[in-house]
């Protein structure tokens, strides 16, 4: 039988519903303790009868943010007061009272009942108040969160990240830590976080997801068809072509050795022809370079068709291990500014800005007497861009709009260079060098040099930028300052 709350507090709601439930006939119903003699006491002096169990559904307030003609007035109304009030009562006394916050927890609390004429066990109630505290701070964070945003307070005295669990991953960095995958909700743009991971394959890892990210962030940059290869955080390939085969082809070529055991990423969907490139890489390109082998950890796509999906599958037996991540159509309009990227300190964590700056061309600055060609331009770029998401100090080079040497995360930028010239070889000759943060001295520009680097891009701003130009000069090298960093630790 259904009572109105009026009927149970003996007080009409008021105020446009903002007050219902906010009455000591729900609370103290909620919050007596059964076995206290002055709470039975009180419950019979204010003939309240006890509640056994509570349900609710809050406000969408986060539902209803996320429209983008909500209101700030809509906002306000869709803070739910009552509701989170009787779900914080009756899990504060959840010795006597069961509180239900999902659906999702519905027939499980149903079955319980029916098992035990009406009873829920303590344990079951005790972790459905743990359940439900956790539900009302995080609906509480999303409140604090869109006033922060709509006042533009960047770093609030306090911030509350709302995570919701995804799922258990098998071990985290290393076998001897435990891990799990946390997604934060409603984020508008393509992300690994928002992916899918079809059906097959081995369950995904702690550093399948490191690196799979790591890999989409970066594909993600390029307008054009664009593949990236991916080892331990750092890009080993990376090409643009306006053939997505071909583009596959040169970033796997960038380094067939790192590739094994790699992370793919495609920013164009993946048909029975691409996949057949992919599975059969090195009998296709990488056996002739020197290849040991080859299979891939993970595939990242917007899209993988159904006879893609059978091809990887079926045609190599590492077919049947690889896992599949579908974003969906990437919508570079749509990238979320307002996220954090966190890094863990121990006892702390840093928040800032996600470094979303790419290639800007009104920024860029020519010092040197010699400027480079259209074709050199688009290398550079690509040379930038790439450099951004390898650790520092990170050296890159490009040779037609394809990664062809890499430098990471070397204590010295000189040793990166050196690292990314070794690797390309004969490659290196015409060139296009990028690098994460100024050159402070000219050695990195002799070393090019030696190597016929043929146009270097970096941010400038070292107090010997004028040495540096003049040995880029001496050497016919073109040189572009972009004006920004790009540090990566």
């Amino acid at each position: 039988e259904v009572v109105s709350v009026d009927a149970v507090t003996g007080f009409p709601e008021m105020m446009d519903g903002r007050v219902k439930t906010l009455h000591p006939r729900i609370h103290g119903a909620l919050l007596a303790l059964r076995d206290a003699p002055e709470h039975v006491r009180a419950l019979k002096e204010h003939d309240i009868e006890p509640i056994d169990l509570v349900c609710v559904n809050l406000y969408p307030f986060e539902k209803t943010v996320a429209r983008p003609d909500c209101t700030f007035a809509q906002a306000i109304e869709n803070i739910d007061i009552g509701g989170p009030s009787m779900v914080r009562s009756a899990a504060k006394n959840h010795r006597y009272v069961t509180v239900v916050t999902d659906p999702a927890q519905y027939d499980c609390v149903i079955a319980e009942m029916r098992a035990n004429d009406g009873a829920v066990n303590p344990d079951l109630r005790e972790d459905l108040a743990r359940v439900a505290f956790g539900m009302t701070a995080a609906y509480d964070a999303a409140i604090a969160a869109y006033l922060n945003q709509r006042t533009d307070v960047r770093f609030p005295e306090r911030v509350s990240l709302v995570l919701q669990k995804s799922c258990d991953l098998r071990y985290g960095e290393n076998p001897h830590q435990s891990a799990a995958f946390y997604e934060l909700p409603r984020v508008p743009e393509t992300c690994l976080g928002k992916a899918h991971v079809l059906p097959g394959g081995t369950a995904i890892s702690f550093n399948n997801l490191m690196d799979a990210n790591a890999a989409f962030e970066l594909v993600k940059e390029f307008a054009a068809p664009a593949v990236v290869v991916v080892k331990h955080l750092n890009p080993c390939g990376c090409a643009v072509d306006e053939d997505i085969h071909v583009a596959y082809e040169k970033a796997y070529l960038g380094d067939v050795v790192s590739a094994f055991g790699g992370i793919i990423a495609l920013n164009r969907p993946v048909d029975k022809d691409l996949a057949t490139v992919i599975m059969e890489s090195y009998g296709r390109f990488g056996k002739a370079r020197g290849a040991g082998g080859f299979f891939a950890e993970v595939i990242v796509a917007p899209h993988f068709e159904p006879d893609a999906i059978e091809t990887i599958r079926t045609l190599k037996t590492w077919g049947q291990r690889v896992r599949l991540v579908e974003t969906g159509p990437i919508k570079p309009a749509a990238v979320d500014a307002t996220q954090y990227d966190v890094r863990c300190v121990v006892g702390g964590m840093l928040l800032q800005d996600r470094d979303l700056i790419g290639w800007e061309p009104e920024s860029l600055t020519f010092p040197t007497k010699k400027r480079p060609s259209d074709a050199q331009m688009e290398d550079l770029r690509i040379a930038w861009i790439t450099a951004k998401h390898v650790k520092s100090n990170t050296i890159t080079l490009v040779r037609d709009r394809a990664l062809v040497g890499v430098g990471a995360g070397q204590m010295n930028r000189v040793e990166s260079g050196l690292i990314a010239m070794k690797h390309a070889g004969e490659l290196a000759h015409g060139a296009a060098m990028g690098s994460d943060a100024f050159f402070p001295f000219p050695d990195n520009v002799e070393n090019a040099a030696q190597h016929g680097i043929a146009c270097i891009v970096q941010p400038g701003g070292s107090k010997k930028d004028d040495e540096v130009i003049r040995a880029a000069d001496e050497y016919g090298i073109a040189m572009v300052f972009t004006g920004k960093r790009h540090f990566r630790h």
